[in-house]
């Protein structure tokens, strides 16, 4: 079956004249979904019966089913564990900051990338999601933040997977969240994480969409990056940067290098220093994240000097940076920690 949430309005009227339905009925149908939070297609009740016979014949909604979530202790974090329809598993997380509320997107179930501090990508990637199944994951939580009188007000693809490898369904479930028939959730307030797949940075710069663009670094040159980042190998350390930096002049964003520390592999002064001379003259941002523990890794956090230092002389440098605060690391939910779920 079709997934409804899969489809933008276009395609929803596309669909409707195709099989001899009135184009109306499209809106009609995305402001049940997108406006009034219906939970399936019996709820639409402004349409006949017999229509609404038909789209549960057709298309599939909802596709997601949340088996569990799970609150940190702050109370500023909440995780969520969804059941896809093969019984697959994905996981994402609700963030919330003074006013802001973020959802981290998972858009793969497993993840190809394998990056060495990460529990995603342990076991590979078992497949995409698709559009449906990545929009569903805001929508469910939207609606669950309306009746506290909220809504969702910023999103980021850092959940499990590679943005960039399931390219077309990502790009499609940002329209939606962007559509003004949607979510109406701006593209200033979209982030994109990548570990640095060039043709997809380059290919996401044409597309009508200026998305904020983040690149997992978390090295100061290749030879330590093919390491910590396996999937580094497949694009060279000076390319990436290009990309990068071409999709901050074709869109006019600032984009920001996330780099994980991890204890005597990453975190030493002399690494500090030739990420600044990597990054000199650069309009970025360096978003240092320490180490949060993963299972089964043998890797360190490191000490909070060594952290302070790091960012030190990234400033003296006169590169901006940010040192994330750690949210959910309790439930297993802060970067790097979602994991394959399979009971």
């Amino acid at each position: 079956m079709k997934e409804i949430c899969s489809f933008s309005l276009k395609d929803l009227k596309v669909w409707m004249e195709e099989n001899g339905e009135k184009a109306f009925r499209a809106p009609q149908i995305f402001d049940w979904i997108y406006a009034k939070d219906a939970q399936n297609f019996d709820a639409m009740t402004n349409m006949s019966k017999e229509f609404r016979a038909k789209l549960a014949n057709e298309f599939s909604f909802p596709v997601l089913k949340l088996l569990k979530t799970q609150e940190s202790e702050d109370l500023e974090t909440i995780k969520y564990l969804w059941e896809l329809p093969d019984q697959k598993r994905v996981e994402s997380v609700l963030i919330m900051s003074g006013d802001r509320r973020t959802v981290c997107i998972s858009c793969q179930v497993g993840c190809p990338a394998r990056c060495a501090f990460c529990a995603s990508g342990k076991e590979g990637l078992m497949r995409n999601l698709s559009p449906a199944e990545i929009v569903e994951q805001v929508l469910h939580i939207n609606r669950s933040l309306k009746g506290k009188g909220e809504r969702v007000s910023h999103l980021v693809f850092m959940g499990m997977g590679e943005p960039m490898e399931n390219y077309d369904a990502v790009v499609k479930a940002i329209q939606i969240f962007n559509a003004e028939e949607g979510l109406g959730i701006s593209q200033r307030r979209i982030t994109v994480s990548t570990v640095g797949v060039v043709e997809g940075i380059h290919k996401l710069a044409k597309e009508e969409l200026k998305v904020n663009l983040v690149l997992s670094l978390h090295a100061p040159n290749q030879h330590i990056r093919k390491k910590i980042i396996p999937y580094a190998r497949k694009y060279p350390f000076e390319e990436v940067i290009m990309a990068m930096e071409a999709y901050s002049r074709e869109t006019k964003r600032d984009i920001t290098y996330e780099y994980t520390l991890m204890e005597g592999i990453n975190d030493r002064p002399q690494h500090a220093e030739e990420l600044a001379q990597l990054l000199s003259g650069k309009q970025c941002t360096v978003n240092l994240i320490p180490y949060n523990p993963v299972d089964g890794l043998r890797l360190q956090r490191p000490k909070r000097e060594a952290i302070e230092e790091f960012r030190e002389i990234l400033e003296q440098a006169g590169i901006n940076t940010t040192w994330r605060y750690t949210k959910g690391k309790d439930i297993a939910a802060a970067c790097g920690q979602l994991a394959l779920q399979k009971s």
